[in-house]
């Protein structure tokens, strides 16, 4: 099968989405080359097939995850197996994001936050990367959203 004909049988993703993956790709940048968060967002915005997007989220989300970082590290740090420096690049990027949305998103459902970061690892991580990605934000979601997980 063409690669056109396999984008054309898969769903289009939806703005938000679309957004998040590029804030990914912006905190995973930030984080390797500690480049400027403006300069990031600037090629992030004009990078070639970013396609359709929401401009406002995918910035609040460039911008709050990486003007937070210290604080979201330490929300999510207890919950780690490991030392956060020993996470690969993407886990920590995807985890910061996750853990962004869940704090400073409240009007987002817990469980769609964690869903998007689980899609985000499986398709910038590693083999099983999204399975530790959930355990992390689940038990975060916890913490930081009781009632409404106590809700569920």
């Amino acid at each position: 099968m063409s690669e056109q004909a396999i984008k054309a049988k898969s769903p289009a993703k939806s703005s938000r989405r679309r957004a998040r993956e590029l804030a990914l790709q912006g905190i995973y940048q930030w984080r390797l080359t500690g480049d400027d968060e403006a300069q990031i967002e600037k090629q992030m915005r004009e990078e070639k097939g970013a396609g359709r997007f929401d401009a406002e989220f995918f910035s609040n989300l460039l911008r709050g995850a990486m003007a937070e970082c210290a604080d979201l590290e330490a929300a999510f740090t207890p919950h780690l197996d490991r030392a956060p420096d020993e996470l690969s690049p993407v886990e920590f990027s995807v985890l910061l994001l996750g853990a962004y949305e869940l704090i400073r998103h409240p009007e987002i459902p817990y469980r769609v936050v964690i869903n998007e970061a689980v899609e985000l690892a499986k398709t910038f991580g590693g083999t099983d990367g999204h399975k530790f990605v959930n355990g992390v934000l689940d038990k975060l979601a916890a913490q930081v959203r009781a009632v409404e997980v106590a809700a569920k």
